[in-house]
């Protein structure tokens, strides 16, 4: 683990008087982190220019916040923008290179946590203030907010880290010469003080110096199966697919599906008579698939082979008069599907504590099974616990915790012990995210879950010099690359790879929608 680093100084940008003295404000209601330097540009290219070619060298941080001209609907006066890439007018600076802000979403969550209303997108920078047709025109350009300074202000910036923020002064509705826009003006003036506070927390995580990726992480073979299965079923058969519980725990990836015509229910007289039907991957139980067969749904199933596994171990200890102690977590999908394997001879035993007390038919007859995506040392306590009740223990020939969650728990434990702070990339919902984040807090690290980089707090990454960067298995790779792009795009100049094993493991799809 690294020492803590010290905020950077850093340098805010504001082109006029009004907009300086606003910004002024909100620096002063708070301790800012670093040194912020706020310099007046003045209004326009030529003043904007001048300024960046008087920027110290280095490579502190850099802003630019003020006012703007809204371009899109629906933009309100006050509403703030926080710009994910700067570029110029294509009509007249159509070769400029673009000057891209992957960290934008992070300074757009501190920015909502002031209670602003927060947009993200492209500000586009003008040699003149713009009105109609002009205003339309770059509209169609799909840029939300326009200003004079900012494409200037950031060119040359180099490797440094960069933001832009402009809160909307005047709206794309109605002329700009106009005696209510004063009065926007004023509004919009009005937000800047809690932007100067936003962009503070922001500059303070310009410490990061390196990123270093767990290896395994992201999708494991179960989850790439099951997402396959849907994809080959909405190609074969067309929308809507029905999908029973979420095909695996992850919002980005069900959004996904779902947005090609995935339907999700919670329950299967939700589904429609012959509607075509996936299981997914945390398995069911047999009277769900009773109830399937029963309405005659053209079934797919996307179970996870290591939960079947699981399922079938339950069947065969039940059916040899055991009583069957689940080690899992109540209200898991996974955990009701084994449960549902022998209602009356499985136990769910969630914890060490349950397991001083579970009650058995026969202390002589007993076995246990696990969750396959509990912490492997969560286990070791609970079955720990259970053998010193019940010396006859019997327990799977192999371990039920997935080859998955072991990897990505072995990796995300060595990575914790060398960084600052460890990101978990993963819904809230997903049993072996959470895991990873609490492993790597034993470990050591402070560790944190995050369904994409919008939900990474900046106030955790101030100091830090090291952050860990892991996933659970339902979490696709693209969110990783998302988190990766904003830390460097904070300064993080390195990025490397802690790779603990190699992960070669592949299933099969079902036969239903294996191609011929």
């Amino acid at each position: 683990m690294t020492e803590p680093t010290d905020s950077p100084p850093w340098t805010l940008y504001a082109p006029m008087r009004a907009e300086a003295s606003a910004l002024r404000r909100g620096l002063a209601h708070r301790a800012s982190p670093g040194r912020p330097v706020l310099r007046r540009t003045g209004v326009g290219p030529r003043r904007a220019r001048a300024a960046a070619a008087r920027r110290p060298a280095g490579g502190t941080p850099v802003a630019v916040a003020g006012i703007g001209g809204g371009l899109a609907p629906g933009l309100a006066c006050g509403d703030v923008v926080v710009a994910s890439e700067v570029r110029h007018d294509p009509l007249t600076h159509g070769g400029s290179p673009r000057v891209l802000l992957p960290d934008a979403p992070m300074l757009a969550a501190a920015l909502r946590r002031r209670g602003l209303r927060v947009h993200v997108g492209p500000v586009l920078s003008t040699d003149r203030l713009v009105d109609g047709a002009d205003r339309t025109r770059l509209a169609a350009t799909g840029a939300l907010v326009a200003d004079c300074e900012s494409a200037w202000l950031l060119a040359g910036r180099g490797d440094r880290p960069a933001a832009c923020v402009r809160v909307v002064a005047d709206t794309a509705a109605g002329s700009l010469y106009r005696p209510a826009t004063l009065r926007r003006i004023r509004t919009a003036l009005a937000v800047l003080p809690a932007v100067a506070s936003a962009l503070a927390e922001w500059a303070a995580a310009g410490s990061l110096r390196q990123v270093v990726l767990a290896s395994p992480r992201s999708f494991c073979a179960g989850v790439e199966r099951a997402i396959a299965v849907v994809e080959q079923a909405l190609r074969q058969h067309g929308p809507p697919v029905y999908v029973r519980k979420q095909i695996v725990h992850n919002a980005r990836v069900v959004a996904d599906l779902r947005a090609r015509g995935a339907v999700f229910v919670d329950e299967l007289d939700e589904v429609p008579d012959g509607g075509v039907t996936v299981f997914s991957a945390h398995g069911v139980a047999p009277a769900v698939r009773q109830e399937a067969a029963e309405r005659r749904l053209p079934v797919i199933d996307a179970t996870c082979p290591l939960v079947a596994k699981v399922h079938a171990e339950a069947r065969r200890f039940a059916g040899r008069g055991d009583t069957v102690l689940l080690i899992g977590h109540a209200g898991h999908e996974e955990t009701d599907g084994t449960l549902g394997e022998a209602p009356g001879r499985i136990r769910l035993v969630p914890d060490p504590a349950t397991a001083e007390t579970v009650w058995v038919d026969d202390p002589a007859r007993v076995s246990y099974l696990v969750q396959t995506t509990l912490a492997t040392d969560e286990v070791t306590g609970v079955v720990d616990a259970l053998r010193q009740r019940f010396p006859a223990l019997g327990g799977p020939g192999s371990d039920d915790i997935c080859y998955a969650t072991t990897n990505r728990q072995q990796a995300v434990t060595e990575v914790a012990a060398r960084t600052d702070v460890v990101l978990v990339v993963g819904s809230g919902n997903s049993s072996n995210s959470r895991r990873l984040v609490e492993v790597a807090e034993r470990a050591g690290a402070r560790a944190y879950l995050v369904d994409d980089v919008s939900q990474v707090d900046l106030r955790w990454l101030a100091g830090a010099a090291t952050i860990g960067v892991s996933a659970g298995a339902s979490a696709p790779p693209a969110l990783v690359d998302e988190v990766v792009a904003a830390l460097t795009a904070l300064g993080a100049g390195e990025v490397s790879e802690h790779t603990t094993t190699i992960e070669d493991v592949a299933f099969t799809l079902p036969k239903e929608v294996r191609q011929p």
